[in-house]
């Protein structure tokens, strides 16, 4: 029986964080939850940050997902707005780090590819694509759909590391042969998905 990983994937912002929960067994996807975060614009930043954190702490204890996947922010003309959508991501990474997670981060035209075949996809094509993937999601605003769409893609390109590690582990032993000590023939190593974010 094919086990079942969990997996978050967050699209981290100030004024609203997407977030999306799905399940793994083998290539099958199951949507388990989806939504937005939202943070009180009247606010301090830093108040806001902890609430950030607070909220994202309080979903993976309740769906306890094994592995989160964060979008990388792009730089644009405003640099104040950069600057916050920084410290926003930076919530993003530690909050499931601190909960003991493997935390993945892509670029936008990384997940395009993954999701829809082309880093060149619209937001439309983007979240017709995930509803068609996961038509259970409910999917209140865009953020949530960019969140499904990193984790979507961190399932599919964790799979690929998974296969070729796999790959990789049998040659070993086909090379290390029956009669080799088993401490040669068994090597234990961690996986760490590093994909092509330039486009």
């Amino acid at each position: 029986m094919t086990s079942c990983t969990r997996l978050i994937g967050i699209d981290p912002g100030l004024r609203f964080t997407g977030w999306g929960i799905i399940d793994v067994a083998g290539n099958r996807l199951s949507h388990v939850a989806d939504g937005v975060i939202a943070t009180d614009g009247n606010e301090p930043v830093p108040t806001r940050l902890c609430a950030l954190y607070d909220a994202l702490t309080a979903l993976i204890q309740t769906h306890k997902p094994q592995e989160a996947a964060v979008e990388e922010t792009y730089v644009n003309r405003n640099g104040a707005s950069t600057l916050k959508l920084g410290y926003a991501r930076g919530v993003a990474l530690l909050a499931p780090a601190l909960e003991g997670l493997a935390v993945a981060e892509y670029g936008a035209m990384a997940v395009k590819r993954a999701v829809v075949g082309t880093g060149a996809a619209t937001k439309d094509q983007v979240e017709m694509m995930v509803r068609r993937l996961l038509p259970t999601a409910t999917i209140s605003r865009a953020d949530a759909s960019d969140a499904l769409a990193v984790v979507i893609c961190h399932a599919h390109l964790r799979a690929s590391a998974l296969r070729v590690a796999a790959g990789r582990a049998s040659a070993e032993r086909r090379a290390a042969g029956p009669d080799a000590p088993a401490a040669r023939r068994v090597r234990s190593s961690s996986i760490k998905v590093t994909p092509d974010i330039t486009g």
